[in-house]
């Protein structure tokens, strides 16, 4: 069977995925306009963070990660009717551990909800709307769990448009609660949490046939003493931590951030979300399409093939990780007051938000470069070593929370806000959730690193000719943007000011004056798109 080149599956997912993003802004549009920023808006940011943090840990991270290389092993080698009842055992297993695990969610949401965000257990409000949301949505994590299975299996047959475009139904879900289902509501924001719940089963159902036309649409069946399901089970234990960093730290900065000023959670929130545009549109595709692509050379015992897929990986990351984080630091406040200065979100909330997406922005090289690296591991069996790296960053990650929130306080606070003590006046100083971005961005380097160190190590890598013209070429485009992008905001400083439609207009013209300039001077150094095209 003739497969596509790595550059055209990645545009293929790529493109499911973009117009994913662009509604998951529009759908952040809808909830700053509709909520603002507030206790309730902290509240359910909290509560989704939660199942969602689970799903990208169990699901989308750890699980995905040990499967793939498992699937492609039995595709590649064995029968299409063991692959199916490795598809139906490992359905099986997963969702009934996930039942489980859903369950006890649920019946101990209230606890739950104390253990990850300590500083609302004082407003007894938010917490019980904390604990309230958070029952709703714990069931996100069962179904949208079985989705990426669904989408691991689609992916490994190279059907990665679907996959893509699945979390469209969510974004569409959470529009529409946001501005109409609310209003029927007594309490407006639990319109937003049962959306996702009901997004989490429309997003199985859509996988569903077509999984069936490759035939591998089976009975769950339980599959704990399956050999291959235990594989996978052996490899996911160690992936825990090694494959989802960032969301850990994600979520040791929600708990740290519940004892800040009100309207930190919303504000990472917010941050996050556009991080994950250019993040999700080419670092995951990235990572979702170089894994089968390595699992494959290393079942072919193909040790160029392998080299060549992870070169080609590498060199792509860099060429739009760099780039888009310029173009974040740079542009994160016109960013953010054309897309969510409406409504109830305000100038102030602007500001805010500002701050963490310039510092979490400065980590997107490494966390785009992780996502390719990772696989290299995970594609060999290997799950000791992205492990390791992960706890080292974890670590790091909180000891330099403290230290820069610390510092932030130390820098910013008023001698008022010292009445009450240090630790109260953690809750008095905006902008401290500054310190958990910057903090998460540097530990994503360090996880790299460690990484990188590593696979020189194993000797898997052999960099391949024209590296230093590549990276030359890179420089200069992104000068040029840097340049043009400078210019316009020397231009044009004042972004609060304005009506919607003018700020739109001078967004999108910067953008592309910025974007126009660097790939006028990449493709006038010499650069073309077969490069990249990969095999």
């Amino acid at each position: 069977m003739s497969r596509p080149s790595l550059l055209r599956s990645m545009l293929s997912f790529s493109g499911g995925t973009f117009i994913s993003r662009i509604l998951g802004l529009v759908r952040e549009q809808a909830i700053a306009y509709a909520f603002g920023v507030s206790a309730a808006t902290d509240a359910f940011w909290v509560a989704f963070r939660i199942p969602n943090f689970l799903r990208r840990l169990f699901a989308e991270g750890s699980f995905s990660v040990a499967f793939v290389p498992v699937f492609t092993e039995v595709k590649e080698k064995r029968s299409h009717a063991e692959l199916r009842e490795l598809m139906a055992r490992t359905a099986g297993t997963l969702g009934g551990v996930l039942f489980v695990v859903t369950a006890l969610g649920m019946l101990g949401a209230h606890w739950v909800a104390g253990v990850f965000a300590p500083g609302a257990i004082d407003q007894p409000e938010k917490y019980a709307l904390t604990t309230h949301l958070l029952r709703v949505m714990f069931p996100f994590l069962l179904c949208v769990s079985l989705t990426a299975l669904a989408a691991a299996a689609l992916n490994s047959f190279h059907r990665f448009m679907l996959p893509a475009l699945t979390p469209v139904i969510m974004n569409l879900c959470m529009i529409v609660a946001a501005l109409w289902w609310s209003k029927a509501f007594e309490v407006p924001i639990m319109a937003l949490g049962w959306a996702i719940f009901i997004a989490g089963i429309l997003q199985l159902l859509v996988q569903l046939p077509a999984l069936a036309r490759l035939d591998l649409l089976a009975l769950p069946r339980w599959g704990w003493r399956h050999g291959d399901v235990r594989r996978i089970l052996k490899l996911m234990v160690p992936t825990l931590f090694g494959s989802s960093v960032a969301q850990v730290n994600l979520l040791l900065d929600t708990l740290i951030a519940s004892f800040l000023i009100t309207g930190s959670q919303t504000w990472l929130a917010q941050t996050d979300r556009l991080l994950e545009f250019p993040l999700g549109v080419f670092g995951v595709a990235l990572g979702t399409v170089i894994l089968p692509s390595l699992s494959r050379h290393h079942v072919a015992t193909d040790h160029q093939g392998f080299a060549r897929a992870l070169d080609w990986g590498l060199r792509t990351a860099l060429l739009i990780a760099v780039p888009a984080m310029l173009a974040l630091v740079l542009l994160a406040k016109p960013m953010l007051a054309t897309l969510l200065q409406h409504g109830a979100f305000t100038a102030h909330d602007v500001d805010m938000a500002a701050l963490s997406l310039s510092a979490l922005a400065l980590g997107l090289p490494a966390f785009a470069l992780v996502k390719v690296v990772a696989p290299a591991f995970y594609a060999r069996q290997d799950t000791k070593t992205p492990v390791r790296a992960g706890i080292v960053a974890m670590i790091a990650n909180m000891v330099m929370n403290l230290v820069f929130v610390s510092v932030l306080f130390q820098l910013w606070h008023r001698p008022e806000d010292l009445q009450d003590g240090w630790f109260a006046g953690l809750a008095k100083v905006p902008g401290l959730h500054m310190g958990l971005a910057l903090a998460s961005a540097l530990a994503s380097y360090l996880n790299l690193a460690q990484l990188w160190l590593a696979l020189r190590r194993d000797g898997v890598y052999q960099r391949q000719p024209g590296w230093g013209v590549h990276l030359l070429r890179l420089a200069l485009a992104c000068a040029a943007m840097v340049g043009v992008l400078g210019a316009g905001l020397w231009l044009w400083p004042e972004w609060g000011r304005w009506d919607v439609m003018t700020r739109v207009w001078r967004l999108a013209v910067l953008i592309a004056a910025g974007g126009l300039s660097f790939v006028v001077v990449l493709f006038a150094s010499g650069f073309r798109l077969r490069d990249l095209r990969g095999t």
